[in-house]
């Protein structure tokens, strides 16, 4: 069905595409995997009509493909969910599924029948407990991301490409959006599944095609390969150690308490919420979709007011006086400024008043750039939107650190980064707890909350269900207490 021929991209006089061919049928899944960096994001815009080629070619069923423009692309049946968001967050979720093909009724918008077509395809997409009434920016991230995934589904795509599409979902949501998966599969439909979640990619995919710098380095199958292998093929070396070794023993003396909550209740979303956060620890925070673990953390950080309890900042301003950081899960919607360059988003954090030493800053968002080695090199002057997602999130992470905190919050730190980025990430973290910080790390995959961490908090329905030590817990004991009635 879908055949790329020498395809080639260059931004300025750099080439980042390097002549990827690669071919699929429909009612296939074709997984795409590799660093960030390595030209996925480059490439399924070019499918997307998103941006043009430079060389090559692309045919859909044997002929040459018009993807000059997004609108070209979905004219040829070709849909795309992208990583980060798209929602108009102020509209409901059937005003975002319908938008420009409203049902009508003597030339006025027939909203009951808007409301069932919303559910109808809701439904068909395996996420039918969305409310189609419901603004969709009141949504968690994770039920923003089935939206995007039903609304690309309304006109039946005969290709649809995934970015990352799992990198919010856990539990219950995930088993959905693999059905969909393979219902997509079973109708005919071509899926082109992006994804740094490598066991899932082996059970999805039925063939997986590795990038490295531009280039497609080798095409396989999920039955010829391992997650070992595609992590050599992707770094171009084999793995080392995930996570860092644990830096105390079980039972050991924590420091001295940095944040201490206490009955924090914020109407429909916690209850008496209680919890401490020592120097040099890493707490994980583990609860399904609608647990309550983002609404909680930005409490915390007083973006929201709870109605009782203690703990809570004012605001995030009074947060941030008080030694308090937080990464957000969505980078994009207030993680960063996608309109100003990387030093002017890791620079954020140092803008005092009206005036700003320069000089200071260029030193300290260059040292900070080394220090994560944020990619490509020379980049402080590019748009941040122009970095991948994993040097995204490291920027996110480049400007918190130089508040120099106390008390970090990470809200799904390496959603959508590569497993050589996560263990660079894991290791930062593990050092700046090993120098005195404190550290919240909520995240979706048990995998990570287990083995990053030194004790669990678990979520369910809006209250802490669990505190479990990381070491010896096994995945099915923390979601034992994350599903229970």
């Amino acid at each position: 069905m879908l055949e790329l021929r020498d395809v080639r991209k260059r931004y300025g006089g750099v080439e980042v595409l390097h002549g990827v061919s690669l071919s699929a049928s429909g009612g296939s899944v074709l997984a795409l995997v590799g660093a960030n960096g390595a030209g996925k994001s480059t490439l399924i815009r070019i499918l997307s009509g998103a941006v043009g080629m430079d060389g090559g070619e692309v045919l859909l069923d044997g002929a040459p493909a018009d993807l000059s423009s997004p609108h070209h692309a979905h004219a040829l049946g070709i849909r795309t969910v992208y990583q980060e968001l798209s929602l108009v967050p102020q509209l409901s979720v059937t005003e975002n599924l319908l938008l420009g093909r409203f049902p009508r009724r003597y030339r006025m918008i027939d909203w009951t029948a808007a409301h069932r077509r919303a559910q109808e395809l809701l439904d068909r997409a395996g996420f039918g407990m969305i409310d189609p009434r419901e603004p969709a920016g009141r949504l968690p991230v994770a039920r923003q991301q089935m939206v995007e995934i039903a609304k690309a589904l309304a006109d039946e795509p005969r290709v649809l490409i995934l970015d990352e599409p799992s990198a919010v979902l856990a539990g219950s949501d995930l088993d959905a959006l693999f059905r969909l998966v393979r219902e997509l599969r079973r109708r005919g439909v071509l899926v082109v599944y992006v994804s740094h979640r490598l066991a899932e990619v082996l059970d999805l995919a039925t063939g997986i095609a590795v990038l490295k710098d531009g280039q497609v380095v080798e095409t396989t199958e999920p039955a010829r390969t391992s997650e070992a292998e595609l992590i050599r093929l992707m770094a171009g070396r084999r793995p080392e150690r995930i996570y860092p070794p644990r830096r105390s023993s079980p039972g050991a003396s924590p420091g001295e308490v940095r944040l201490r909550v206490e009955g924090l209740t914020r109407p429909g979303e916690f209850t008496g919420v209680s919890f401490e956060l020592r120097a040099g620890e890493i707490v994980g925070l583990f609860g399904l979709v609608g647990s309550g673990r983002s609404e909680l953390a930005a409490c915390v950080f007083g973006a929201s007011r709870p109605s009782s309890g203690t703990g809570a900042y004012g605001n995030p301003a009074d947060a941030i006086r008080h030694g308090v950081a937080m990464v957000t899960e969505d980078r994009a919607g207030s993680g960063l400024v996608l309109g100003l360059a990387v030093r002017d988003n890791i620079g954020l954090t140092t803008w005092h008043g009206l005036w700003i030493d320069q000089a200071r800053q260029r030193r300290d968002v260059a040292s900070m750039i080394e220090r994560l080695d944020i990619r490509p090199p020379g980049c402080a002057a590019m748009p941040v939107a122009r970095l991948s997602g994993g040097n995204q999130q490291k920027a996110v992470l480049a400007k918190w650190l130089l508040v120099g905190p106390k008390v970090l919050i990470l809200d799904e730190p390496t959603r959508g980064v590569d497993m050589a980025t996560r263990v660079e990430i894991y290791r930062m973290v593990d050092g700046l707890a090993r120098e005195g910080l404190a550290v919240l790390l909520i995240s979706s995959d048990l995998t990570e909350v287990l083995g990053a961490t030194d004790r669990v908090l678990v979520m369910n329905q809006g209250r802490i269900t669990g505190e479990l030590p990381s070491e010896g817990t096994t995945e099915d004991q923390v979601l034992e207490r994350a599903i229970e009635a």
